[in-house]
């Protein structure tokens, strides 16, 4: 490999049979290269490649200028060394999709009624005509009918057909919109690349080998690469190699940087040698690829595991409830993937599934038993026949049917739509969100955020414009009030604070051109650097020109901003031999480092603690109650002799001159106080997180409306915090803690660890009457602990690091604190619409149970067929949910408070509704069914024969039926009891449409619906009795509305939410952020299982015994004190109804449940204090 080759001009090289050959080394070469770590790979570089500066030589790439961006060129590194792109796994297939829905076992449980039905109906037996086989035989009339007895099984099939290519379709589309979603966030994805000299963002798929990109704090690396210059640069390669330590990289020592680490301090340059899925992450990931056949199986299809352009996982979790409840019997027995605590909503959803669930099978059980019976004693015993061979597939056909109405009652009972409900509920408002700046990541974030009861929010960028400008200045010992005219200041001081400010901050931050004429000048790069810069513009000066004096690489060394240091320090070579060291940061810290500071002749003078105390009064803290940030200048000489130990920081950061105090202002967003008003009128407590001095976070505070004049709230620092939460030890007490988070509003010059344990110590917390939900907005590398242990983390979409982003749930697209306030109204608004349809499935459910159970036991038959209950059922259903869930959200919304995680789905409220209207709706069909002959003067259809035809009688019933839901929907659009139920119909189009397309569909079904839907045709004055009937529901609503809720004690609530006291708090490991309780509950359950059967019948007597003082505790957390403490360890609860017997399948039953609650007691471990106690019983 000579290096000639490597010489010539890359725009005039085309790809030709050997491609390697036109570059000095090969994919494979660099590949292994990339393998090797700190001085191994420092001495592979300069022993086969003579240094990182012959790499770019060999990739002909210019570590100054980078690439030439000649597309000829670009596309031939693609083709000889890959695109930086991961390819995402295959999605499933349509047919994949239908093969899964078809797993359902409701629908396998019909499929197979159905195919026996079939199989009967063309099975003639030869003893048909048999009068000793008793009623059987009378219902074959005529060799007509008896040929139709196919359809009933056909009609089943087809249904199942539709609902089948429903859910496949529904899941395919969803699964497209996450792919769009997906490509869109690669899209956003950017990186600073250094192209013909011009620094240029470009999206993270087109970075190609050799490009020289610039990497700084926060940064997610897109590619492999060499470090070519580096300052003070820390990498967290924990995604890699699992080592949590960062790792420091710099030229001579570890120069290997991979994709996919993320950038934790400092910045500096590197050329990239490897991208896609020949980059390192890429490796793992086409490892993975590999294995993922098998775990296909295991994992659920709703987690769809994206993977992104630079090689992260992007998890995007739907709702665990997507599959049906059905499918969660499937699932209990499989292998659980760990995953994060389920949200609110699907907690809630599964158990509500569950109970409606159990219910369902023990109706449809009895129901089936006594057709049996009834039929058995009828024929054999009243009637006295012997049981005969010939007649025997005429019984079966009878015991088929049988089975199928127990089979349509299931049907009935499980809320099939409710999935379905709550996909189209969330799909629906993740997309609208997108308009309203939120991109939301991960879907159950946007339901959990209209329970959320607190926002810990940032001051700058979320609160404020993050568009800083500098607007007062201390220097010389004069007090600025408005920029200084550049004539007032001496040049020498006037050029230290050039120098200061040109040199000592990121040469990626600078101010360009407005984009309008007219506009405001573009800050590009860090917002706080950039108001320095315009103020050197300001002052007539160019900090460009000393830019260009001094490049990057002159530096000798960079001390980086972090959240520990709160300063940025460059050192550089002076003329003389010696040093000089630019600072700037804090003025607290800073000042705190000052010992000389420069006055009006712009000479040093001592700068003594009195002297400090007196500028912070006179000056800081005016600064700051105005709401400016200030920051300090500084430098520092270092003489020849002798080199000082850069390692050392504290000792190089002191005896420093002091050059200037600056402060600088960042407006308060023009909407944000309406914005923090509207979430306070909505219980949502909003406190404000920052690394700013208290005064500057009060003074904006107060500018925003979260500190209200004459409230006594608290604004703490950062010290003040943890010395009153922290014991000792040093550890945080979660009950100091809950003396303080319940007034704080304001944590000033706060860590990143302190935003982390506020976080925490709130949702763990138990003081009040519920569990918080709380949302933190997030944009540097360091808030990403916070934003993952939030129960939504908000990322900056602008402002934000990679590092911010990729532990959000949800991303706001314009960093702007209003989209938080829009994402809980849409939140609130998937939560109201998964009710809405709730209240509506449940009063069908209810009412045709309870008729076909009726109806099957009283007339042998159902009076609703099979394929009426899954018209009713599946189709009314999957587009009611699609009405009901698309509602858009109102501004009415905010003015609720949040319900928290304990307030059940189904508020007494509803329940008085699903109750009324169902009443209203059994009398109605009861009457039609025993009395409706007479009043229509028509036949009755009560014990018609197998395989008659449809009488007039039933239609009518069906009929009736079908209108009562139709205008029980309209009802349904208003849960909390208002009256108007037609307010703002008019916005949902989707809504009129749905109702008036069922209406038109019923009325084709009822006169052309014929033997497959078991309707005759009705005359008009019959529709018009139906019609009217169905109008009567509205006007039952409205009398429904009168009574009030509060006389109607008996009614329960259901659906209800985890409480705290459920999961178990030693079970919640810090490190792990992902729990699955069940998992827990089940290895421990099973030993404990055992242990405890024989102690039960003890047990429960002594519970009954503590019982009534058990109650008061649960409502109030605070009667910890009492003699019954041990009821308030996280593990015991009770359920409202009648103490049950655990039986041994309890836990293995319902992981479900997250931790195992409908199995009433999860046994503690011993040495809790409900161990002690039953040992002692």
């Amino acid at each position: 490999m000579t290096n000639n080759v490597a010489d010539h001009h890359p725009g005039n090289s085309v790809a030709e049979g050997n491609h390697e050959g036109d570059f000095g080394c090969s994919m494979v070469e660099l590949r292994n290269l990339m393998e090797l770590r700190s001085a191994e790979a420092v001495a592979r570089l300069n022993d086969s490649y003579g240094g990182v500066h012959n790499v770019c030589k060999r990739l002909k790439t210019s570590p100054v200028e980078g690439l030439s961006g000649n597309p000829i060129d670009l596309e031939k590194r693609r083709q000889v060394f890959g695109q930086n792109f991961i390819p995402p796994k295959k999605a499933k297939t349509f047919l994949q999709l239908v093969w899964e829905a078809l797993q359902d076992v409701t629908l396998i449980i019909l499929e197979i009624a159905a195919i026996v039905s079939l199989g009967l109906s063309f099975y003639h037996p030869p003893g048909g005509d048999n009068e000793l086989c008793g009623q059987s035989a009378g219902g074959v009339e005529d060799e007509g009918e008896s040929q139709a007895g196919w359809i009933e099984g056909a009609a089943i099939l087809f249904s199942v057909i539709i609902v089948v290519l429903v859910t496949a379709f529904n899941d395919w589309s969803k699964e497209k919109q996450f792919r769009g979603l997906q490509s869109r966030i690669e899209q956003e994805q950017k990186f600073t690349v250094i192209r013909k000299g011009q620094v240029i963002q470009i999206p993270v798929a087109e970075i190609v080998v050799g490009d020289i990109a610039q990497i700084k704090y926060g940064d997610l690396l897109p590619a492999d690469g060499i470090l070519i210059q580096g300052n003070d640069l820390k990498i967290d390669e924990s995604s890699l190699t699992g080592e949590s330590d960062q790792v420091k990289k710099s030229m001579d020592k570890d120069p290997m940087l991979l994709s996919g680490t993320h950038v934790m301090e400092g910045s500096g340059r590197m050329v990239v040698t490897a991208v896609g899925i020949n980059s390192q992450t890429g490796i793992i990931f086409t490892l993975l690829g590999a294995g993922e056949g098998d775990e296909e199986k295991k994992v659920k299809k709703g987690q769809d595991r994206a993977v992104l352009a630079d090689g992260v996982a992007l998890e995007i979790q739907p709702l665990k409830s997507q599959e049906g409840v059905e499918n969660e019997e499937k699932e209990k027995k499989k292998v659980k993937v760990p995953k994060k605590e389920k949200s609110v909503l699907q907690g809630k959803l599964t158990r509500l599934a569950v109970q409606i669930g159990k219910a369902g099978l023990f109706m449809s059980a009895v129901t089936v038993v006594i057709l049996v019976l009834y039929f058995v004693i009828d024929t054999f015993w009243v009637q006295k026949r012997s049981w005969l061979a010939e007649c025997t597939p005429i019984y079966i056909q009878y015991f088929v049917k049988f089975f199928i109405i127990g089979v349509t009652v299931l049907v009935v009972a499980v809320p099939e739509g409710l999935p379905l409900a709550v996909t189209i509920s969330l799909a629906y408002s993740v997309k609208k969100m997108m308009k309203d700046n939120n991109l939301v990541r991960h879907l159950d974030a946007c339901e959990t955020m209209g329970n959320a009861t607190a926002i810990c929010s940032d001051k700058t960028g979320t609160l404020t414009m993050n568009r800083m400008t500098v607007v007062q200045a201390y220097v010389g010992d004069t007090h600025y009030r408005q920029i200084p005219d550049p004539e007032a200041i001496l040049p020498k001081t006037l050029d230290l604070i050039v120098h200061g400010v040109a040199i000592n901050s990121a040469y990626t931050s600078k101010i360009l051109p407005p984009e309008k004429e007219g506009g405001l000048p573009r800050q590009v790069g860090n917002k706080t650097e950039c108001a320095l810069l315009g103020f050197v513009l300001d002052l007539k000066q160019d900090y460009q020109a000393v830019r260009n004096e001094v490049p990057e690489e002159k530096l000798y060394k960079v001390y980086t901003f972090n959240s520990v240091r709160k300063s940025m320090s460059t050192v550089l070579r002076s003329s003389g031999g010696g040093f000089r060291m630019y600072s700037k940061g804090a003025s607290e810290i800073i000042l705190r480092k000052c010992t000389k500071i420069l006055d009006k002749n712009g000479e040093p003078r001592l700068f003594k603690v009195k002297d400090r105390d007196e500028m912070v009064k006179k000056v800081i803290e005016p600064m700051a109650c105005h709401g400016l940030r200030t920051i300090c200048l500084a430098f520092r000489d270092f003489p020849a002799d002798a080199e000082p130990d850069w390692d050392s920081e504290n000792e190089i950061l002191s005896e420093l001159t002091c050059i200037a105090v600056v402060g600088i202002e960042d407006p308060v967003r023009p909407e944000v106080p309406d914005a923090i008003l509207k979430c306070q009128r909505a219980g949502i407590t909003v406190r404000m997180v920052t690394g700013d001095n208290i005064n500057t976070a009060r003074a904006i505070a107060t500018k925003c409306g979260i500190l209200l004049p004459g409230e006594d709230f608290l604004c703490l620092e950062g010290k003040e915090f943890n010395r009153l939460i922290r014991n000792e030890k040093g550890e945080v007490e979660q009950e100091q803690l809950d003396k303080i988070w319940p007034k704080l509003r304001v944590l000033a010059r706060s860590s990143p660890t302190d935003k982390h344990t506020l976080v925490k110590g709130i949702i763990d917390s138990t003081v009040g009457d519920q569990r918080q939900v709380v949302a933190v907005t997030g944009d540097g590398t360091n808030d990403g602990p916070a934003l993952k242990k939030a129960d939504v983390g908000f990322a900056m979409g602008i402002a934000g690091t990679d590092v911010a982003k990729e532990a959000s749930d949800i991303i706001l697209t314009d960093d702007n604190f209003t989209s938080i306030v829009k994402a809980v109204m849409w939140g609130r608004n998937v939560y109201d619409s998964i009710s809405k349809f709730l209240q509506f499935q449940l009063t069908v459910n209810v009412v045709a149970v309870i008729v076909a159970f009726t109806g099957a036991c009283i007339t042998q038959d159902s009076p609703l067929k099979a394929v009426q209950m899954l018209w009713v059922n599946l189709i009314m259903d999957t587009f009611a949910s699609l009405a009901l869930a698309t509602e858009p959200p109102s501004e009415s919304l905010l003015l609720r408070k949040p319900y928290g995680r304990n307030k059940p789905l189904i508020s007494r409220t509803m329940m008085k509704n699903i109750l009324g209207h169902a009443v209203y709706q059994l009398t109605i069909i009861f009457t039609l069914l025993f009395a409706g002959e007479k009043f229509f003067d028509i036949d009755s259809g009560r014990n018609a024969p197998l395989h008659s035809p449809p009488t007039e009688h039933y239609t009518i019933v069906f009929n009736t039926f079908v209108m009562m839901q139709l205008f029980n929907e309209i009802n349904a659009r208003k849960i909390h009891g208002e009256r108007n139920v037609f307010e703002a119909i008019y916005r949902n189009p989707i809504f009129c449409t749905v109702v008036l397309g069922t209406f038109a569909a019923q009325i084709i079904i009822v006169e052309f619906g014929g033997k497959p839907f078991s309707c005759s045709g009705l005359t008009l004055s019959q529709w018009f009795w139906c019609i009217f009937i169905g109008v009567g529901e509205l006007l039952w609503g409205q009398l429904i509305c009168t009574v009030p809720t509060s006389h109607l004690k008996f009614l329960k609530e259901a659906g209800h939410g985890i409480t705290k006291e459920e999961i178990p708090e030693e079970e919640l490991p810090e490190d792990v952020d992902e729990i699955d309780h069940a998992e827990m509950e089940l290895r421990r359950g099973q030993i404990l299982w055992f242990r405890g059967l024989n102690r039960i019948q003890t047990q429960i007597k002594v519970v009954n015994a503590f019982r009534s003082s058990l109650y008061e505790g649960l409502e109030k957390p605070e009667s910890r004190s009492s003699i019954h403490n041990f009821m308030t360890h996280p593990e015991f609860i009770l359920e409202e109804d009648e103490p049950r017997t655990p039986f041994l399948d309890g836990t293995e039953d319902e992981p479900e449940n997250n931790n195992a609650v409908e199995s009433e007691f999860s046994f503690p471990e011993p040495g809790s204090p409900f161990h002690s106690l039953e040992t002692s019983v």
